[in-house]
């Protein structure tokens, strides 16, 4: 299994999938066609039934449920499903990956080849839980794409599983690759009705036996501020720097609430993009709490900000936008927690230790939960997403396979 699982990852993540804001189209990248249009193929080569993939990249398939008609759970189990994105960060170009891989890692710090990064162990505390494992890095150019394609290649490793062990029980599996999870639109035209599972699950997550039933609430919020420009020699009085201004706001902005001074629950305000000139400048920024009424504190937080930023700029005109984005998974999911348990025993069968822990960041599944389905989230084993140190171990990989595997089972079993 470990190297039907690293061949498929090593097979999608050489294809670019960047997602991109802002582009005003779903995919945000033609390209993420690529990946979704092989995967069709793939489905397709397995047998697997209503296999097709939509004008906005959604690729949906069904393996039927191969439950015997004597069993005594035949026609009670409700259909489940799997998820992964196949688009990569716009962070960091995901073009023309060329993966390492390291067989049985034996500790200490990993040189990638570029030469110019390493892999240091006090920053990577989970190498120390994969000794002996087939660790896969960037070459230090690049990110690596295990953020999601280890989750896509996860998924198509548990239906390749089940349609050559048909004594492998289970109902009927839906499965979906969306495009556009990295700009926060993963979604935006997901069709929950033709999906029609009871409860789905997530693989977008880091080491094994981390398993996700709470994310960030989040917004995002759009600071803009109109200046006015001329020629500097002639700027006496006339010129309004509105770049000036900008940094004036960043700098009052809570560093005791940035992502690099917060852990664990703390909520974080964050900003990510810059642009402008003169004339104009425009910043992006990222709100994050698990509460969601903190998202309202946090633009409280902004307006003072901003009001202060008027008074020592009068002439410069500053204008806040906030965008909802998603919401914390956690109390739906508390209101439904059967496939949160389901998921926690298929965990333990696969010989994991699960523990839930929060995620601080999103899924899918946020989204999917605050629409109706349940979507709590699995471990993929990998770490330093959206970055050229991400790095995952195909060992790790494997477990998240076995734990899709049980999951097919238990259901199964709970409804006898």
């Amino acid at each position: 299994m470990k190297q039907t699982v690293l061949e498929k990852f090593l097979r999608y993540a050489k294809i670019d999938t960047q997602s991109q804001d802002e582009t005003g189209t779903t995919p945000s990248t033609q390209k993420q066609f690529d990946l979704g249009n092989l995967l069709v193929e793939e489905l397709k080569a397995l047998g697997l039934d209503d296999v097709k993939i939509d004008d906005h990249c959604y690729v949906t398939a069904t393996l039927k449920s191969n439950v015997p008609t004597d069993h005594p759970a035949y026609g009670k189990v409700p259909a489940i499903g799997f998820l992964a994105h196949v688009d990569t960060s716009p962070e960091v170009s995901g073009k023309d990956v060329k993966p390492q891989i390291i067989e049985n890692y034996q500790g200490g710090d990993i040189k990638l080849p570029n030469g110019e990064i390493t892999l240091k162990t006090e920053e990577n505390p989970a190498l120390e839980k994969c000794i002996g494992h087939t660790i896969i890095t960037t070459d230090g150019t690049t990110l690596l794409g295990s953020d999601d394609k280890s989750g896509v290649a996860g998924i198509m490793t548990a239906l390749e599983y089940w349609t050559k062990n048909p004594e492998a029980i289970h109902g009927d599996i839906r499965v979906s690759f969306t495009p556009d999870e990295e700009i926060g639109q993963g979604t935006k035209f997901f069709d929950l009705e033709g999906f029609n599972c009871e409860y789905a699950y997530t693989l977008d997550g880091e080491m094994p036996g981390e398993l996700n039933k709470e994310t960030f609430s989040a917004n995002s919020a759009i600071v803009t501020v109109k200046g006015r420009d001329i020629h500097p020699g002639a700027a006496k009085d006339i010129m309004v720097n509105s770049i000036r201004v900008m940094a004036d706001i960043i700098a009052m902005m809570p560093k005791l609430m940035a992502p690099e001074t917060t852990e664990g629950y703390e909520p974080y305000i964050h900003p990510y993009i810059l642009e402008g000139g003169v004339g104009k400048s425009t910043l992006k920024i990222l709100f994050r709490d698990f509460v969601t009424a903190g998202l309202d504190d946090q633009k409280k937080i902004m307006e003072n900000i901003i009001e202060v930023a008027r008074k020592m700029h009068p002439k410069a005109e500053i204008n806040l936008e906030i965008i909802e984005m998603y919401r914390n998974m956690r109390d739906s999911l508390e209101e439904k927690p059967e496939g949160c348990d389901y998921l926690w025993e298929a965990a333990v069968a696969s010989g994991v230790e699960p523990h839930w822990s929060p995620i601080r960041g999103g899924t899918d599944g946020s989204r999917l939960t605050e629409m109706g389905l349940p979507c709590p989230n699995i471990y993929t084993g990998g770490q330093n997403f959206h970055s050229k140190t991400e790095w995952m171990s195909a060992d790790a990989l494997v477990k998240a396979v076995e734990t899709i595997i049980n999951l097919g089972r238990i259901w199964v079993e709970k409804k006898s």
